[in-house]
């Protein structure tokens, strides 16, 4: 009697770490989308930034803003591209160092999980034993 109960708790704790092991799955796809965003973005700008450097002093650069372009100066346009590189390079190493624990709490999970079920098959074998 007192083994079914235990069985059936550890079931429980089985499918609680299962839940818990699927969520995390779940941030680790979307911190993936959000990084291949950002990672795009990052080329975009680098891309920006080496027209950019090409260009000559007196050249005219505008911007887009809404349906209008508006001039801007060449050396502010410069530094706004290099603001954005700096900032999303600082957002993929954030996503890195999430996805990195993300992917600890992962391995964890899969370890618990993997001793609740040798712990349920040993109850099992045992029953089937007696």
């Amino acid at each position: 009697m007192g083994s079914t109960a235990a069985l059936k708790e550890l079931q429980r704790d089985l499918e609680n770490k299962a839940n818990d092991l699927s969520k995390l799955q779940k941030d680790i796809a979307k911190n993936h989308q959000v990084r291949k965003k950002y990672t795009i973005q990052l080329g975009e700008n680098e891309l920006a930034l080496k027209e950019l450097d090409l260009l000559n002093e007196d050249a005219n650069v505008y911007k887009l803003i809404g349906p209008v372009l508006v001039k801007q100066d060449l050396a502010e346009a410069n530094a706004n591209v290099r603001k954005r590189i700096e900032y999303i390079s600082a957002e993929l190493k954030r996503l890195d160092a999430t996805l990195q624990d993300l992917e600890e709490k992962q391995n964890s999970k899969k370890e618990a999980i993997f001793k609740v079920q040798q712990r349920i098959q040993s109850l099992q074998a045992g029953k089937g034993k007696a």
